[in-house]
């Protein structure tokens, strides 16, 4: 008995061990739609925060001041339906951010922000972004002019557009999967066709596993069959499998299953196996967003453990 007992105790400490490593070099972020009442409040004191809890890289939502009018207009809906008041920066400067940052050793490698403002205020966004070596600047979806295959192939041309731009100054463009992607269209599946007609060399994505299982498609093979395309992932889990009602496109259909998420390792999806397969494949930056977390200070805590330790 008291060799079995060894024996279990020993693999144990293995697999604690192996899973701790999955994080030792991975410097973890928070895409900051996890607590935007947080940052709306108190930009400042939550950027300390986040650097106290063990956080190091910070990843911005939209819009901004520089941003195009017509998404800030659009936006006055959005921050309705989630109780905010302000936009990004929240009364700060560019540049007071980026003091913020280096004052709470943090940095802010991607931001979001919207296929509006790149076709219409590329510049003023990519000279904003350059205050916080910022290097990837990310469509986290596509609400118009994503109905057909055509519509698809318009997009690609546009993204590989936008990546030639940013490349010349320094940065790339990503994009991030919100579930519309996988529903069938000639054939096709248009996540797959925009990983496929995309120029790697200057499109890249940011997978988020959570929107990607809701639409039926499996985060790990993904990253298995498209490896160095993913640079950035997005975390967090679910209580329950879970699916949209719809095709996913609409933010009723994803505002609807925000109750079915779960912090990073407190649910039914594989993290550990995702991370890991996303190590192999290339992805750089790893990211705790749940989506308007109903107890931010508590999942930013638990959800640190959790990933430090799994």
């Amino acid at each position: 008995m008291g060799g079995l007992a060894s024996f279990s105790s020993a693999l144990e400490d293995s697999i604690r061990t192996s899973n701790s490593d999955l994080f030792d070099d991975i410097p973890l972020g928070v895409q900051l739609f996890t607590i935007p009442s947080l940052v709306e409040k108190d930009l400042k004191g939550t950027l300390r925060q986040l650097s106290e809890i063990g956080y190091r890289e910070v990843e911005f939502f939209g819009p901004y001041s520089f941003s195009d009018p017509t998404t800030i207009q659009q936006w006055e809906m959005m921050k309705g339906m989630m109780g905010l008041n302000q936009n990004a920066f929240y009364g700060f400067s560019t540049e007071e951010v980026a003091s913020m940052l280096r004052e709470y050793g943090l940095s802010a490698p991607s931001m979001h922000t919207d296929l509006l403002t790149l076709q219409n205020q590329m510049a003023p966004m990519l000279d904003e972004a350059a205050k916080l070596d910022t290097k990837y600047l990310i469509i986290p979806a596509i609400m118009e002019g994503r109905s057909s295959l055509d519509d698809y192939k318009l997009l690609c041309e546009q993204f590989n557009a936008f990546g030639s731009q940013m490349k010349s100054h320094g940065m790339q463009f990503a994009y991030h999967n919100h579930g519309y992607e996988h529903i069938e269209m000639n054939g096709e599946i248009p996540m797959n066709f925009l990983l496929e007609h995309t120029d790697p060399d200057v499109v890249k994505f940011e997978l988020d596993i959570f929107w990607m299982s809701a639409a039926g498609a499996d985060p790990l093979e993904y990253l298995k069959s498209y490896p160095n395309h993913f640079k950035l992932l997005h975390l967090k889990d679910a209580s329950v499998p879970v699916r949209f009602s719809g095709d996913g496109g609409t933010p009723d259909q994803w505002m609807a299953i925000f109750p079915n998420m779960a912090d990073p390792g407190d649910g039914v999806l594989d993290v550990a196996s995702i991370v890991k397969q996303a190590k192999k494949s290339g992805v750089q930056h790893y990211y705790l967003e749940r989506d308007l977390a109903p107890d931010p200070h508590e999942t930013l805590t638990n959800s640190y453990a959790k990933l430090s330790k799994m």
